[in-house]
């Protein structure tokens, strides 16, 4: 799968661009003073591209602090006249994109909990027509890729060409570290399928808790992405919202100084020859697999026709006990981890068991059970 957007490069809209663009900035805009300081002290540090602040607050519940509205459009606007920073703000409908275009604000972002609803983001979108404002995608907050690429398509479709994306995390029932879980292989599918896209990656949002951003950081510059949205405030035990995720301009001064930044490409012929080698073994290996595990499913299929012949069940629950516990204790002998392990345990067993439905069913059934993947 391609996905075709029409995308200027982010160094040609961004001033100043270099990998990794920096956004930080307060949660939120709490009063003047405090917006500027803040703004003061990260443009001191030389490292920030984007000053970010929440104007509109979506909070979960109604008492909880919902932004200063308006008033804080006129703050960053000052914030861009006294320290020449560039700002970007979180718009969720209309009314909020029209009074940024009129403040003069420099980019905008599509927020979690926006950006999972197509009407909203297709509100924005018509409302963005005819300008050229650059405009950031946050993941939606739960893991759907396909809503994601909805949302960056909209605003595409609208002519908005300067566009980027921000992996924010996402919501979990799991218990984790993170508030949201940062579920990698998503950004890292869609970055596969639309290389041109700059991905940006919110440690803050991700982590949750000021402690985890390091962490984070580095492993979104090690997965090649293009920057990172990091909060700050000028006293983060006083914010009033999200105080435990934000740091101080001079933390994230030290953290950004302390990142490992690797090159996506070296011009070493050394290198690119024994890292040719190694990838022409993976792929021997792939093929090895794919080969092996269509084997497996044939057997499968045998299996299921004798189930069927003498009146068996397909489901044989002792047995993949037998099966999943033998295979985990090997492959964890082998260095693999148990992650990995049972869920590509559970890909083959739901795989076995829908090529023995369609041995079990008639043509009808079959044809059900194909169209929805065995989910009946």
């Amino acid at each position: 799968m391609n996905l075709q957007l029409n995308i200027t490069p982010i160094e040609k809209w961004l001033p100043g661009y270099k990998k990794p663009v920096i956004i930080s900035g307060p949660c939120s805009a709490e009063t003047e003073r405090q917006l500027l300081s803040t703004a003061e002290e990260l443009a001191e540090t030389g490292i920030v591209h984007l000053f970010r602040a929440g104007i509109w607050k979506p909070r979960t519940r109604p008492n909880s602090f919902n932004g200063v509205g308006e008033k804080g459009l006129g703050w960053l606007r000052t914030v861009k006249e006294e320290t020449g920073l560039l700002v970007t703000t979180e718009v969720a409908n209309q009314k909020h994109v029209e009074l940024c275009l009129k403040y003069g604000i420099d980019v905008l972002w599509i927020g979690a909990r926006t950006s999972a609803n197509p009407f909203s983001v297709q509100e924005i979108a018509d409302v963005l027509k005819g300008t050229d404002i650059p405009v950031l995608v946050k993941n939606p907050v739960n893991p759907d890729l396909e809503l994601w690429i909805g949302a960056l398509e909209r605003i595409n479709e609208a002519g908005i060409t300067k566009i980027a994306a921000v992996h924010r995390g996402f919501s979990s029932f799991e218990k984790t570290p993170f508030r949201n879980t940062p579920m990698w292989e998503i950004p890292i599918e869609l970055k596969t399928i639309c290389p041109a896209l700059p991905v940006i990656c919110d440690p803050s949002h991700i982590a949750g808790s000021r402690e985890l951003i390091p962490m984070i950081s580095q492993k979104a510059i090690d997965l090649d992405m293009n920057g990172l949205m990091i909060e700050s405030h000028i006293n983060p035990k006083t914010a009033l919202s999200d105080s435990s995720q934000q740091i101080t301009p001079l933390q994230l001064f030290k953290i950004i100084d302390k990142l490992i930044i690797r090159e996506s490409k070296i011009r070493n012929k050394t290198f690119e020859d024994q890292l040719e080698q190694l990838r022409n073994v993976i792929d021997e290996l792939d093929e090895e697999v794919i080969q092996n595990l269509s084997v497996r499913m044939d057997i499968a299929e045998r299996i299921g026709e004798y189930k069927k012949e003498n009146g068996v069940t397909i489901l044989q629950i002792k047995r993949w006990d037998e099966i999943a516990n033998k295979r985990l204790n090997m492959g964890l002998a082998m260095g693999l981890s148990e992650e990995f392990i049972k869920s590509l345990l559970q890909l083959i067993h739901k795989e076995s068991i829908m090529r023995q439905t369609l041995v079990m069913n008639t043509p009808i059934e079959k044809a059900a059970i194909t169209e929805t993947g065995g989910a009946i």
